[in-house]
């Protein structure tokens, strides 16, 4: 099966990312419910439609900034930045960066692709913006992947940083400032 996925590509070139919409929910609910795919996040898997539709109506739009992450204009996953200042005015120059994918499309480079373009996009529509960092469970390898090949600084290890899903969590944090665009593809 492992060999099959990866004869499987994606062809980059189709991944676009654009605002989630409403009728976008049945896609979302196939990456939503798939236990895989919140295992390192602080949210369950969903378990109804409704809250997929609460998710598009409500949620999505309290982000800084948020787009589906689509394939052939289906929407796979979602990338969202959030102000770290909203509850701390001396974080105004930081974004923190959290996406999702389905697990059908792991290990196929679009994560990698996606996050390379936000990158660029946060430094380009935010302008006063100087750190966009992200926070990774540590035993989530995947998502640390993604972000060292985007060109992210892995900055350290927080110890049992967060709490959620019963645990304590030791979380990875990652950042790029708007230098280091200069010194990056």
């Amino acid at each position: 099966m492992m060999e099959r996925d990866r004869e499987e590509s994606v062809d980059l070139a189709q991944i676009s990312l654009r605002p989630l919409q409403l009728s976008d929910v049945d896609d979302l609910m196939v990456w939503t419910t798939d236990e895989k795919v919140p295992k390192f996040c602080t949210w369950e898997p969903y378990s109804s439609k409704d809250q997929g539709i609460d998710f598009i109506q409500n949620k999505a739009c309290e982000f800084l900034w948020s787009r589906a992450i689509c394939l052939h204009d289906r929407a796979i996953g979602f990338i969202l930045m959030t102000s770290c200042s909203a509850t701390d005015q001396s974080r105004e120059k930081s974004v923190e960066l959290g996406y999702v994918l389905g697990s059908k499309y792991w290990s196929k480079g679009i994560m990698t692709y996606v996050v390379k373009q936000v990158k660029k996009v946060a430094f380009r529509e935010f302008p006063h913006l100087e750190r966009l960092e992200a926070l990774v469970d540590a035993e989530n390898v995947g998502s640390q992947r993604v972000l060292e090949k985007a060109g992210f600084h892995r900055e350290g290890v927080l110890r049992k940083y967060l709490f959620f899903k019963g645990k304590s969590r030791d979380m990875v944090i990652f950042s790029v400032l708007s230098t280091d665009l200069n010194h990056q593809d």
